[in-house]
């Protein structure tokens, strides 16, 4: 019996497009860190994926799997996300720098919240506030949805409700430390049984709520 034809959509890789053959789609992913790609049984539903979020895709139970092997093909693992989760992450161009962060759904990408850019701030009080960011959310809507985030750093503060910069306080980053104080007022006054989780980049790829700044 002849195999199906296969269609292949590769959102992240040495160009990104919708190829017509394995061999094709190899060249492009093969050795390339955090590749993103999938196959499809029509090329219909490859070019419709390729506009589309990609996580709606590969996170998809009813998708067609690809079939290569490689640590890169997201395909095998995704079993191991929980797409009914929020992914955070934050942005910060410099050192301290202009700060944003912001929440997205995993299932569709669609971005739930977003705040800044803010004066004077770094990327781990970004990490730290978007988490308390989306647990206040959560616990405004009484869900106990995980929350996924890529910073060791935040994720470890957030346990001890405790934002440990060594960033000193000054005139241009008040409205951050102001939020920082607030944040770890929340922290103390609330509980929760959501699970803040670590995304893992190696093996999953870049994280819905990433910036694409890199």
């Amino acid at each position: 019996m002849a195999k199906s034809k296969k269609y292949y959509v590769v959102w992240k890789g040495v160009v990104p497009g919708v190829y017509s053959s394995w061999d094709e789609c190899k060249k492009n992913v093969h050795g390339y860190e955090d590749a993103l790609y999938k196959s499809f049984p029509s090329m219909e539903e490859a070019q419709f994926a390729f506009t589309d979020n990609p996580w709606k895709h590969l996170n998809s139970k009813n998708s067609t799997k690809s079939v290569h092997k490689e640590k890169t093909n997201l395909s095998a693992i995704t079993n191991k996300i929980i797409t009914e989760s929020i992914a955070v992450d934050a942005a910060c161009s410099g050192n301290p720098g202009l700060l944003e962060y912001r929440g997205v759904n995993v299932a569709d990408g669609i971005e739930i919240f977003h705040v800044g850019p803010l004066e004077e701030g770094t990327n781990n009080i970004g990490e730290f506030l978007a988490i308390v960011h989306a647990l206040a959310l959560l616990k405004n809507d009484n869900k106990n949805t995980p929350i996924y985030s890529d910073s060791v750093n935040a994720i470890k503060w957030v346990a001890k409700k405790k934002c440990n910069t060594k960033l000193e306080r000054s005139a241009k980053n008040k409205v951050v430390f102001e939020l920082i104080e607030r944040a770890e007022k929340w922290l103390h006054c609330h509980n929760y049984s959501n699970q803040i989780l670590k995304w893992d980049t190696r093996n999953w790829g870049e994280i819905p709520a990433d910036f694409g700044r890199k």
